[in-house]
């Protein structure tokens, strides 16, 4: 008989995760909120038609011109496609010091934030001016057959630690946040097989907090090395979680499927330790997942049950492609929804779930809504308004890319909302492997921001116009 306690919920939360079954999706959601709303605005959505090209009105001439560049080139399906070897083959051509005398200046400067903390500083100033707060991310993470020894990890840990103190002691924003990839800290390959695992094994939550408080635990099915990465894995993210409570909030990415049932139960174990009082660890559901809903209701199920805050990161999703074509060859149900519309619906259906539990209980549930999409903005704004949810308090904020979806942001921050924007940072070098997988996972997003070309063209010529009309 197992050593671990075998908690019905997360075992139901579990089996979810893994075999993507139906079954929550008939769990009651808890009713909407009946009282008076307060602060109900019902202009709202007209408010929001991001099509004012003065949104843009704070970017100097060359950061519209490089930004219309970037995105003209990211329209080309092929280009993103093929940008890895692309940029390998211009450092090998302009060497190492040319290249990067290259890059800095345009792609680098459109999606990052420079590479110390004085370069980091003067692009959140800034971003802080312009009402839009900072949530930044260390280009670190691993993939299958990509780890490299306790010694790397070790150092990530550093550079992550280093991140809650840039995010922490610097006045950029009341309540800032950063992302965290676990796969930077753990073997991905230890995550699989943890995935695997847990079909059979009940892993317990409160084991996993006992890891984390440096108890010797030994997990079912582990060999002997694996146990001890592990553990060592755990009380590094629990080194993560102690230096950022009560002072930054740290958002969990999701991942590859073949993985992410094992990450969520790490991520769960740290809310249990450390959500006690408030939401300073969330986790992340991407809704282009057919089981999405169930994995979001099951979560809302834990943290009742174990008496934790929930935080969440709601995405549509980065790693479709990889995912059907790894369900084609292996014979599984493709996980992806099957159309746009299906994922927008998934979406907007977890998106009310949750404003539904914040407007009754806004202390106990947060949300970001990571999203460039404008109906699904729009969506969420409408229905805080309806909701009676007031949009700084900081229960629902909002979330894009850096460099990216410009229009939404900075309307979203002069109506007031709570908005972030997902900042990496480091060096040439140290960023651009995560800017191509950004850039190809999200090749659907930058090819379609015509809208945003189409409104940084004309913030440009209105420049250009101003500046023939002042000089005659």
């Amino acid at each position: 008989m197992s050593m671990l306690l075998r908690t019905p919920a997360l075992h139901h939360f579990l089996s979810l995760r893994l075999l993507g079954t139906a079954a929550s999706r008939t769990l009651p959601a808890e009713q909407p909120c009946t009282v008076t709303c307060r602060g109900r605005d019902p202009t709202e959505a007209a408010l929001l038609t991001f099509e004012d090209p003065q949104a843009f009105k704070v970017k100097s001439v060359w950061e519209l011109a490089r930004a219309l560049t970037v995105f003209r080139f990211c329209s080309y399906p092929l280009l993103v496609n093929h940008c890895g070897k692309l940029m390998a083959v211009g450092r090998t051509m302009l060497g190492r010091r040319g290249f990067s005398l290259f890059v800095r200046p345009t792609v680098y400067a459109q999606f990052v934030a420079g590479e110390n903390e004085s370069e980091i500083s003067a692009s959140m100033q800034k971003m802080s001016s312009l009402g839009l707060r900072p949530m930044l991310a260390v280009p670190i993470e691993e993939d299958l057959g990509e780890s490299t020894g306790e010694r790397r990890y070790d150092d990530n840990l550093a550079s992550m630690l280093e991140c809650v103190r840039i995010s922490h002691s610097n006045a950029w924003s009341k309540d800032p946040m950063m992302q965290l990839k676990i796969t930077a800290l753990i073997r991905p390959e230890l995550c699989v097989k943890l995935t695997s695992l847990m079909k059979e094994e009940h892993y317990d939550l409160d084991l996993l907090v006992r890891a984390m408080n440096g108890e010797p635990v030994s997990f079912p099915g582990l060999l002997e090395e694996e146990n001890t990465h592990f553990l060592l894995g755990l009380h590094r993210l629990d080194q993560i979680a102690q230096a950022s409570i009560h002072k930054v909030r740290v958002l969990v990415d999701a991942e590859y499927t073949y993985m992410n049932p094992a990450l969520s139960l790490i991520t769960m174990a740290m809310m249990k330790k450390f959500n006690q009082q408030s939401s300073w660890i969330w986790n992340t559901y991407q809704c282009y997942l057919k089981d999405s809903l169930s994995l979001l209701l099951e979560a809302i199920r834990l943290s009742k049950d174990h008496c934790f805050c929930l935080g969440v990161k709601l995405v549509r999703g980065a790693y479709m492609d990889k995912e059907r074509k790894l369900a084609n060859q292996e014979g599984r149900t493709d996980p992806i929804h099957q159309s746009w519309e299906d994922t927008n619906e998934s979406y907007n259906g977890s998106l009310d779930v949750m404003l539904n539990l914040i407007s009754q209980n806004p202390g106990r549930y947060q949300i970001i809504v990571a999203t460039h999409n404008e109906n699904s903005v729009r969506h969420a704004a409408t229905r805080m308004g309806a909701l009676g949810i007031q949009r700084d308090e900081g229960s629902v904020c909002f979330g894009q890319l850096m460099g990216m979806c410009d229009h939404v942001s900075l309307t979203l921050a002069q109506q007031g909302f709570s908005v972030y924007k997902s900042v990496p940072y480091g060096s040439v070098d140290d960023t651009l492997p995560y800017l191509v997988r950004r850039a190809q996972e999200n090749r659907t997003v930058l090819q379609g921001i015509r809208k945003e070309r189409d409104l940084l063209r004309q913030e440009l010529k209105r420049r250009m116009r101003q500046r023939v009309r002042g000089g005659g």
